[in-house]
């Protein structure tokens, strides 16, 4: 009997279909618009073997009611729209596609950087209205100091980028290993002693419990006269409205963010009033080699696993259900 896989998203990149497809899976999809009830809805009246997780939510209601249920994969990482603990509890394995976007997400990191620093978007803006506003103003990247919290694979390719022209990195990641090669950057103990020298602070962590407002009005004050936030991770990990009176207060030089605590940004957000911010629609990991990657990697998960051939052990975050 084929495998029945459920893709919380109204389209996979054919790379990742493709390769479903050839394996006999019969594929669902959620239309557009869909709410955590309607795919909780739909895993308990298929047959659903194993889930592709996208952005939208699986909740415990959908992972413990589809009996049949026997594997996750997310489309990416960032796995804060999962819920990891009703799938453990359920034996349910969750696998990640670690790297699948990296190189899409630290461009666009990068990009933020550059844009939040020389104020591009205001520069095209005041072209578009008719005014050649030749400000001459912005920030110099070389010799300034890059600070990241976190040090996976998106970090450390920001971190090479960026002494390639001239800036120093310091790095506070308290879950890396102590052998870790720093390739260049230098390692600091605490938030504390990352955040007074981090002229650009650029965050590379997962939303969890302790990362949550893990950037608010404490640390952002932290930070020395002009200094940039870059947040390419999750939305959440920034306290928003203190990080808008920040901006709007100059005691920041200017922000670049791929991700909001709501998405889509709501109309009311101080953050759109402010002219030092860069706003991207969370697509840092989405362009057509990215989604493509990730679609390939998040089809293997579940295929390996259906299979008797799961991906390796690193790539599931509750890999204690695998001992069973």
């Amino acid at each position: 009997m084929p495998h029945t896989i459920l893709v919380t998203a109204p389209t996979l990149a054919s790379a990742g279909l493709d390769l479903l497809l050839s394996q006999d899976c019969r594929v669902l999809f959620t239309p557009s618009g869909q709410a955590p009830e309607d795919i909780a809805r739909i895993m308990t009246s298929e047959p659903v073997d194993a889930v592709i997780s996208r952005t939208l939510e699986l909740n415990a209601a959908a992972i413990t009611n589809c009996p049949t249920l026997k594997v996750i994969s997310k489309h990416g990482v960032g796995v804060s729209n999962i819920d990891v603990a009703a799938a453990t509890l359920c034996q349910i394995p969750v696998y990640i596609t670690p790297g699948a976007n990296a190189q899409s997400v630290t461009e666009m990191t990068l990009a933020l950087m550059f844009a939040a620093a020389r104020r591009v978007n205001w520069l095209d803006r005041e072209i578009r209205e008719g005014r050649w506003s030749r400000s001459q103003d912005g920030l110099e990247l070389s010799g300034r100091t890059l600070g990241l919290v976190g040090f996976g694979q998106v970090a450390r390719r920001v971190s090479r980028a960026c002494q390639a022209i001239g800036m120093s990195v310091v790095v506070y990641d308290p879950l890396l290993p102590h052998d870790s090669d720093m390739e260049g950057a230098e390692r600091v103990g605490s938030l504390t002693d990352l955040l007074p020298r981090s002229h650009i602070l650029s965050l590379h962590v997962p939303l969890t419990s302790q990362t949550r407002n893990f950037i608010g009005a404490t640390q952002l004050a932290m930070l020395p006269e002009d200094a940039v936030l870059i947040n390419t991770a999750r939305g959440e990990v920034v306290d928003e409205q203190a990080l808008a009176q920040a901006l709007s207060e100059g005691r920041l030089y200017a922000a670049g963010l791929d991700t909001m605590a709501l998405e889509p940004l709501p109309e009311n957000s101080p953050l759109l009033m402010l002219e030092n911010v860069v706003l991207t629609p969370h697509v840092g990991g989405s362009t057509p080699a990215a989604l493509s990657a990730m679609a390939m990697g998040a089809a293997r998960n579940v295929l390996g696993y259906l299979n008797g051939e799961p991906s390796a052990r690193s790539a599931c975050v509750n890999p204690s259900v695998l001992n069973h």
